[in-house]
Parts: C-alpha cells; structure tokens; sequence
C-alpha cells in the first residue's frame, strides 16, 4: 500500500490520534522499522538521525534490553504478571511474545496514552484474553491500577513484574521516582521494576541541546536524561538484580558486546526485586 495511502487508512481508523504534532511512540516505531507512523512522525525522526545517528541505536539497543529483561524475569524470577507503562507501537518482540514463550499462562497490560499505539495493540492482540490493552496516562496511577484491563486481567496479591521502558525521561515531572512508588506500593513482595532511561553515553552536548530542541515540538516534550546513580535511585524498596545499573546493551547479553556499540544506545537499564516490606 502506498504510503499516503496507508496514512490516511490509519488515519480514519484512529480518529482521535493527535495527527498534527509528530510523536515519539510513533517515531520510534518507525526507527524500528514498524507501519504504525504517519508521515510527520517518519520527517521528525530522519530530522533527529541526521544530527544524532544513534539514535537508531537507542531504539534496537533499548529492544533487546526489554526482551533479555522479560526473559529473566518469566524464567528466573517466576513472574507471570507485567503491567508495560508507556508500552508504545506493537512491534517484533512485545512483552507477551517473549513471556508466553516461556510461561504461556503469563499474562499482560499494556498501558500507553498514544491512541495509534493502542489502536494498533488491539489490532495485533486479537482475542487472546491473557493481554489487554488500556488507553490511559501513566501518570495517573490511581487511574491506571483502577482500569478494567488492569484490575481485570492481573492479581496485584501475586508478584507483577511493572516495566517502565523509556518512559520516565519523557514523563512531565524529572521526579520519576514519586510516580514509580505509586506503583511499587500497589505490588508485593517479589513484584519486579524493570527501567530503562535516556543517557548521554555517546551523545556531545550539542546532540542533547538539538534533540530536546527537536522533542519540543513533540507531544512530549521533555527529555529527563539520567547517570547511573539517577537510574538507582528509581529503585527504592527494591534490590537491584546483578549487574545493576549499566548501559542496556550491557544487562546479562546473549552476545558480546562491544564498548562502542553499547555507548552509542545512550540508554541505561536495571531491573530490580521488590523487597519485603518492614514489619
């Protein structure tokens, strides 16, 4: 189908998406190589590539991060329950593909503001009953734990495995660790977070001053970059799984990695056990 085409056909089915502003769920869905973009999505992310080439980088780096992450914590931590905040696009690879590989019982929510990304899930997901999909913003926790496909589907008296991928660097508020407890105090003991977080690893100064100039005309607008010491500090309550905070590319890979290529991703990923609570 031609481009405009598939635009416009996209278009009428999600009549409520916010078409005049590119956005960054769809920008990375087309640096993943997805359909679920529009043309001003496609302009704005080539715009970032040319002054930031890493930023491809950042997307399949940031990828792998979350299917290694999902891995471990279906097979090693026995978690069979994720809430995805900020899940984006449905591509190659989600949160449910890569659980119910390894525990075909695991079940899913997905959470994003972005109605083509949830458009698309629903689209994708068909009828399977062990994932959901929740049009709502993760900054209203009291919302989102509160939602028919989130209160319906997981079990908050057992383990639940919130993953927050790229999301709190592009939340309003830098004070990602409030909006993390809100939902770390609705988990048990043996629940999971799993993080990942824009870093400047590779990126010159004038790279970040382009993209937040770039982000401003986003419908997010704000870009929270974090170190590693920020990252941890996310993790309250929580013990951090070995090898702790690190660059994504780095957490448990299945491959070597080379210094170079992880510090071009310019993201830092962890993942953490939720500890007993005090008596």
């Amino acid at each position: 189908m031609h481009q405009k085409s598939r635009d416009a056909e996209l278009a009428a089915r999600v009549s409520h998406a916010d078409l005049d502003s590119p956005n960054i769920a769809r920008m990375y869905d087309y640096l993943l190589g997805g359909s679920a973009n529009f043309a001003i999505d496609r302009e704005t992310a080539e715009r970032a590539l040319e002054f930031a080439p890493t930023e491809r980088d950042y997307c399949y780096i940031n990828r792998g991060f979350l299917g290694r992450a999902v891995r471990f914590l279906t097979t090693e931590a026995g978690i069979d329950q994720f809430i995805d905040l900020g899940s984006g696009v449905p591509t190659v690879g989600n949160v449910h593909e890569i659980a119910q590989a390894h525990n075909p019982e695991a079940r899913v929510a997905y959470v994003d503001w972005e109605a083509v990304a949830c458009h698309h899930a629903r689209h994708l997901l068909g009828d399977d009953e062990r994932v959901t999909v929740t049009e709502a913003d993760v900054c209203d926790p009291d919302a989102v734990l509160n939602a028919p496909g989130v209160t319906g589907l997981l079990d908050f008296s057992r383990p639940v495995a919130v993953l927050a991928f790229g999301i709190l660097d592009i939340i309003p508020s830098p004070d990602g660790a409030s909006l993390v407890a809100h939902y770390r105090d609705a988990c048990v003991p043996g629940s999971a977070l799993a993080v990942s977080n824009n870093a400047q690893l590779s990126r010159t100064d004038e790279e970040i001053a382009e993209l937040r100039a770039l982000l401003a005309e986003t419908s997010t607008p704000q870009m929270h970059i974090r170190n590693a010491e920020e990252v941890a500090a996310l993790f309250p309550g929580y013990t951090l799984v070995e090898p702790g905070v690190v660059p994504a590319a780095y957490w448990r890979p299945d491959h070597p990695v080379d210094d170079a290529a992880a510090r071009r991703g310019n993201v830092l990923g962890a993942v953490g056990l939720l500890d007993p609570k005090p008596a």
